[in-house]
């Protein structure tokens, strides 16, 4: 893994933070940042939600990628490719530095993690969605069913009344859109299925958390109006997450 030491340290800080807030009730927005940001954002929920209401949360994990390497099936060592396998306890450390600190109450059951807009996997990867039987929605599935109905089938899979994160990759919109991030993938979403994701989950009534991550204005070129569309983009989903609706 690369730096393994440095990502861990600012996960559990973040993990620290964002259950400080969430064991009070609030509902937690965090800016990212690449999406390993998530083992402590989504961590952190997850051990507050367990204390404050003795529930599991349910994830819903928005992005090109599945993010789900091992450190065993990563060809990269990044460890923004790892973050749903730490969470899920299918990658673990015993050293604290390197992940230890996170414990059971940290950590989700893959039968409440949700996948939407996936279409760039790695091999390994999909072999982790199939024998874990992970409910995954590519952009085929977008494509063949519709954003609604692709909403209705996660929703319905994670059940009703369940405490929900949302962790959003501005990547899981296409470059159109959101040029301006590290990892862009063509044939995604558009923004307005990305904000119809948002909105859809916040009329549940069961939002606790919220990321969005990978929103990077200076991979732009000077002048260049992507980084501005991109954090158009962001801000677009961030405010239907917190409620916007378009009347």
């Amino acid at each position: 893994m690369k730096n393994p030491r440095a990502v861990s340290a600012v996960t559990r800080r973040i993990a620290d933070q964002v259950y400080s807030h969430a064991k009070e009730g609030r509902l937690v927005l965090t800016l990212g940042g690449d999406h390993s940001i998530a083992i402590g954002t989504i961590g952190g929920t997850a051990k507050a939600i367990r204390e404050r209401l003795g529930r599991e949360i349910a994830v819903i994990w928005v992005d090109a990628h599945a993010d789900i390497n091992t450190p065993e099936t990563s060809g990269s060592g990044n460890i923004h490719g790892m973050p749903v396998a730490f969470l899920t306890g299918l990658a673990t450390e015993e050293n604290e530095d390197f992940f230890g600190w996170l414990k059971t109450d940290n950590l989700i059951s893959v039968k409440k993690l949700v996948y939407i807009g996936l279409r760039d996997v790695d091999p390994g990867e999909k072999r982790i969605l199939r024998e874990n039987g992970i409910k995954a929605f590519s952009m085929f599935d977008i494509d063949r069913h519709g954003i609604g109905r692709v909403m209705e089938m996660a929703l319905a899979h994670i059940g009703s009344d369940t405490p929900i994160h949302l962790s959003f990759d501005v990547d899981a919109l296409d470059p159109m859109w959101a040029p301006s991030t590290g990892t862009p993938v063509r044939g995604g979403l558009t923004l307005r299925e990305g904000d119809y994701i948002c909105e859809c989950v916040h009329e549940t009534g069961s939002l606790v958390a919220v990321d969005l991550v990978e929103v990077n204005p200076s991979l732009a070129p000077a002048n260049d109006i992507g980084a501005h569309e991109t954090v158009r983009a962001g801000c677009s989903l961030v405010r239907c997450s917190l409620g916007e609706s378009l009347l």
